[in-house]
């Protein structure tokens, strides 16, 4: 991580500059590894001194921490302590996204098969009459698919975006498999096994 360190009014010494890289560095490390970079400002105020820190993080993470003190060090110790308690927050989010997503169940993968329709006229009565017979044997297509875990609601929706005529889904309020399809007078179907009982 690069740190730059500067002041405003103030002049600072080698072993201020070495104990801010220390301190950052350290501090960046155990709650997040990859910061790219930060500027630390030190200035004078009355009679105490400012901190002031930047912390670039990565991923469009910025924090920034204010210190004041009777002297440098002090001030320094402030501002790094309000940015150890940022970091430690947002790794905590992080975590707790992670774990979040971790638990959530995954959409279930499936397959999609589209059917050819094959036109058999036999003749059924072994007279002139001729029966027709539809049947659907012939696979044209096969693909992959996803049985995402939706509300009733939303899955209407994918079904309006991808104009679909019916959509498999695990309803999230019960778990099962339902199912909704658009209805030949135009309203929406929804089949639901749960609601059966």
């Amino acid at each position: 991580m690069q740190i730059t360190v500067s002041g405003k009014q103030v002049e600072l010494s080698d072993a201020l500059r070495t104990r801010v890289d220390n301190q950052l560095t350290t501090i960046t490390a155990k709650y997040f590894s990859h910061a790219q970079d930060a500027q630390v400002t030190f200035g004078r105020a009355r009679s105490f001194f400012t901190c002031d820190i930047t912390v670039h993080a990565g991923r469009g993470l910025t924090l920034r921490a204010e210190g004041e003190a009777a002297d440098a060090n002090g001030a320094l110790d402030d501002a790094a302590e309000h940015i150890a308690k940022r970091l430690r927050r947002y790794r905590r989010r992080v975590n707790d996204h992670s774990r979040d997503q971790a638990h959530r169940a995954r959409p279930q993968a499936a397959r999609q098969y589209i059917l050819r329709q094959e036109d058999d006229a036999p003749d059924a009565d072994g007279g002139g009459s001729v029966v027709e017979q539809v049947t659907y044997a012939t696979v044209v297509a096969e693909v992959a698919a996803e049985i995402s875990i939706l509300s009733v609601g939303d899955a209407v929706m994918r079904m309006d975006l991808a104009d679909a005529p019916v959509l498999m889904f695990r309803n999230s309020a019960s778990g099962e498999l339902n199912v909704v399809y658009r209805r030949s007078d135009g309203n929406i179907g929804w089949i639901d096994p749960a609601g059966a009982t």
